[in-house]
This record gives C-alpha cells, sequence and structure tokens, in this order.
C-alpha cells in the first residue's frame, strides 16, 4: 500500500526542522526511553538469546556537512567488499535484499510511472527514462530497471561490485547495455551528469554524511524529476529485528552490517531531503511475513521503509550551514 505523508508525520517534521538547521542529524545516539523497552522485552520470548551491545549512546557519527564534503565511509567500503562475490547468492549474506527486490521494485514502478505519466502494465513502462542505481552492489536492482526499458547507470564505491555486476549483466543482452562505473555521487556531480530518475536503496545508513549524500542525490537529479531512497528507520523495533534479529539470531547478514546510530528517521530523511530541494511525496514501509518468506508493502514504516521525492524545479545553490 502506497500512502502520502501521513499529517502525524507532517507535524513531527515541522516540529522537527530546529534540530537540522547545523550541519548535523540529530543525534542518533539518544536511548529511547526504558518503558519502551520494557513493553518490547515483555512481548519477546521468555528465553531469548544473548542480545548484541546496547544501541550505542554519544556524540552524532553524520558527518558534520558542507560542500565540498565527500559522504563516502571507508570503513563500510571495505565491509561490503568482503563479501562482494556473494551479491548473486540468493542464499548468501544478501539474501534479504533478494528477498525484498520485488517489492522494492514495486513501489519504484508504481511511482515512477505515475510520476512520469507511464502505463505500469506495459512491457518497459521505464524506456527513454535515464536512471541512476546509487550504489548499485553486484546490480540486482539496476538489471530489473534495464529490464522496464530505462538507460540505467550503476555506481558504487566498491570496485570489486563494479566488476561483478558487469559480468553478471553481459550474459543477459537485456542487461548488457547496462554502464557501470566505480565512483560516488559526488564524483558524478563534479562532472555535471544529471538523470530523470534517481535511485538509492539501502544506502544512506552506511554513508559518513547523510546531508551531503541528500545534497548530492539532488545534484543528480534533473528539474521536476524523481528521487527514491529506501532505509532502516532507528527505531527500537529496527534494533530488534534488522539488527538483533537479522545478524545476531537469523544471520541473514554478518554481525556488524547495520550501526544502530547510523541509522535514518523518516523525519530526518525527509527534512535532509527538504534541505536538499527535494520534497518527499510518499513513503511506505516494508514488512516481512516469516510464515511466508515473503515481504510486501505496507503503511508500517517503523523498521524499513522507503521515499519518493521530486526535486524542485529551482535549486539553492548552497545548503544553508
Amino acid at each position: 500500500m502506497l500512502r502520502r505523508l501521513a499529517p502525524s508525520l507532517r507535524r513531527s517534521i515541522a516540529s522537527s526542522t530546529a534540530p537540522l538547521r547545523g550541519a548535523r542529524l540529530p543525534d542518533p545516539g539518544v536511548p529511547y526511553p526504558r518503558a519502551q523497552w520494557r513493553r518490547y522485552a515483555s512481548a519477546s520470548s521468555s528465553s531469548p538469546p544473548p542480545p548484541p551491545p546496547s544501541p550505542p549512546q554519544g556524540q552524532p557519527r553524520h558527518g558534520a556537512g558542507g560542500s565540498a564534503a565527500s559522504s563516502l565511509n571507508p570503513a563500510e567500503v571495505a565491509k561490503f567488499a568482503a563479501i562482494a562475490e556473494t551479491w548473486w547468492d540468493s542464499q548468501g549474506p544478501f539474501k534479504p535484499l533478494h528477498l525484498m527486490n520485488p517489492t522494492r521494485l514495486s513501489f519504484i514502478r508504481s511511482t515512477l510511472c505515475r510520476h512520469f505519466r507511464r502505463d505500469p502494465y506495459s512491457a518497459k513502462p521505464l524506456e527513454g527514462l535515464k536512471v541512476i542505481d546509487v550504489g548499485c552492489g553486484g546490480g540486482i536492482l539496476s538489471e530489473p530497471l534495464a529490464r522496464m526499458g530505462a538507460t540505467v547507470t550503476g555506481i558504487d564505491a566498491v570496485d570489486r561490485n563494479i566488476k561483478i555486476a558487469h559480468i553478471h549483466a553481459a550474459s543477459d543482452p537485456t542487461t548488457a547495455s547496462i554502464e557501470y562505473c566505480c565512483t560516488t555521487a559526488e564524483d558524478l556531480v563534479k562532472e555535471n551528469k544529471q538523470f530523470d530518475a534517481v535511485i538509492s536503496l539501502e544506502v544512506i545508513e552506511h554513508v559518513a554524511n547523510p546531508l551531503e549524500f541528500c545534497k548530492s542525490l539532488s545534484d543528480l537529479t534533473v528539474p521536476n524529476g524523481a528521487t527514491v531512497i529506501s532505509t532502516i528507520n532507528r527505531s527500537m523495533r529496527a534494533y530488534a529485528t534488522a539488527i538483533v534479529g537479522a545478524e545476531y539470531i537469523l544471520r541473514w547478514l554478518p554481525i556488524g552490517t547495520h550501526d544502530w546510530s547510523k541509522l535514518v528517521t523518516p523525519e530526518e530523511l525527509v527534512l535532509a531531503l527538504q534541505r536538499a530541494s527535494i520534497s518527499v511525496q510518499e513513503m511506505a514501509g516494508f514488512v516481512y511475513n516469516p510464515l511466508t518468506g515473503q515481504w510486501s508493502v505496507s503503511d508500517d514504516i517503523s523498521i524499513n521503509y522507503i521515499a519518493y521525492g521530486v526535486k524542485k524545479s529551482k535549486t539553492p545553490s548552497t545548503i544553508s550551514q
């Protein structure tokens, strides 16, 4: 189910503008109320396995911002380079993304077709559109976008990811035209590259500077173009499922894949995009059903969520610090 921004979220965003006037996002290390944690604990199993370290506290870990800053996080680059060969192993470390991919594509197809007034049921609804997949990994999103007719560019800061993506795409004539490049969004901005649609899924939680990253995504988007971002909410439910459950219990992901303090809330994402001249139009959550092993689009944005925004036709030259 797709949804417009709920009034409650709009009110929360309106009341949260002050903390974002500075160069940092609000401190992600502020712990949640003890009562909220107790409510979660009481609903859990009576004898759960030992949890990982508590959600970190202290200073924000997001970068300080600035037009010359880079959002690249070398530690995160190294982390994903170590498991690059497993991108197309549907039972490997990227299994959650393979399972989630059809649902992510459903949201993207629906919003982009509505934005560009295309028929979502046509064989190639994105034909003629220039689309960039920022943080493409091994190309598991880039390839279906190409099959939908888009002219796709996939970029990633991990060279091994790009090599694997290129080899895999070359085996299919419908995806061989994808242009893969080991680079960053910031570097493409310097080259004055722009695209009709800019997509970045499960990336912003791994960058050093979310505000600068959103600014780069905006700069890559043509005026009135579309921007789509998905990530994980910094909530106790997300901590319990995406970190404790996925990494420590189910072992779907290597331990340490996600840092709770670096996750971004929906309010923070909307505000960061607003500062980058992108107006968020719709937001939806992704919910996993353990009985069917499938994901679905939902109104529940407390864990995984995705946002679609529109680049304003007039862009301010700088972000206010």
